[in-house]
């Protein structure tokens, strides 16, 4: 199993769409994956199509994570069903998003409750993937799951603010690992809402890549004009018709491939 937290400092950037991206490619491609919504909006949540029962939320199971009892309370993606329809391998669950999670989303927890989530995702070893939806802060819920993950996949359109927030959040991540999490690592930067007919984003692209070098993954994402509807029907981009959707999805396939594939490849340079 390998837990990778999906960050931004800034708000507004794509960073759920990313994630719902990468779980739709993961849901095609067969792996066995959950998503965890820590942001407390839990939009991810919606675009997953859950229905929730009695399930507790992941902000309860925070609160006494040794008795979370995780198997027995996350929720199926409404993504699903659809995907059996279409005989595909469909193995999608989630742990759902609350405003609860707003309690722990601090500046100054300490190490304690920064192992909350490490240990609510400990009977979690039946999923290949774990995809951790972060709120777009560095406050206690994006340290607590950094604390949980085995790397950090930072989401950034080529724009300044973002490229310069990319860049304090990457600083960010070497000193949480020097203190807590030595074996955290940084799973790579995706460019989203990238215009391809933009003069500005050509040239933040070409900065990101001066900047982070072999940490810019690719593809990139280009702005998809229907993906607010995408979301807001809690359908997965590879089940939505039209070519744009199923452009996307290819280069989520991509994506998805690119960052499993550097993980593998950290973790061999690790063994040896």
């Amino acid at each position: 199993m390998q837990v990778v937290s999906i960050s931004s400092l800034k708000g507004g950037v794509g960073k759920t769409s990313v994630t719902t991206g990468l779980a739709s490619a993961a849901l095609t491609a067969g792996i066995p994956t959950l998503v965890v919504d820590l942001d407390p909006h839990a939009d991810a949540t919606t675009a997953l199509g859950v229905q929730a029962g009695d399930q507790l939320d992941i902000g309860r199971m925070l609160k006494n994570p040794r008795k979370a009892k995780l198997p027995e309370n996350v929720v199926t993606s409404g993504w699903v069903e659809h995907a059996r329809r279409n005989g595909e391998p469909s193995a999608l669950d989630v742990a759902i998003g609350s405003a609860y999670t707003g309690i722990y989303d601090r500046p100054d927890l300490g190490r304690r409750d920064l192992r909350r989530l490490s240990s609510v995702l400990a009977p979690a070893d039946q999923y290949e993937l774990v995809l951790v939806d972060c709120p777009p802060s560095l406050n206690g819920l994006t340290r607590m799951a950094w604390g949980a993950s085995d790397r950090v996949v930072l989401v950034a359109e080529p724009g300044l603010f973002s490229v310069a927030g990319t860049e304090r959040t990457m600083r960010a991540i070497q000193l949480f690992r020097q203190e807590f999490a030595p074996k955290l690592a940084p799973g790579g930067i995706v460019a989203n809402r990238v215009r391809p007919t933009s003069s500005e984003h050509s040239f933040r692209l070409a900065e990101m890549e001066s900047m982070f070098g072999d940490l810019l993954l690719s593809p990139h994402i280009p702005e998809q004009a229907n993906w607010q509807q995408i979301q807001g029907a809690a359908h997965a981009v590879h089940h939505w018709p039209g070519d744009s959707a199923k452009n996307t999805a290819k280069l989520f396939d991509t994506l998805l491939e690119n960052m499993l594939a550097a993980h593998n490849g950290t973790r061999e340079r690790r063994q040896r």
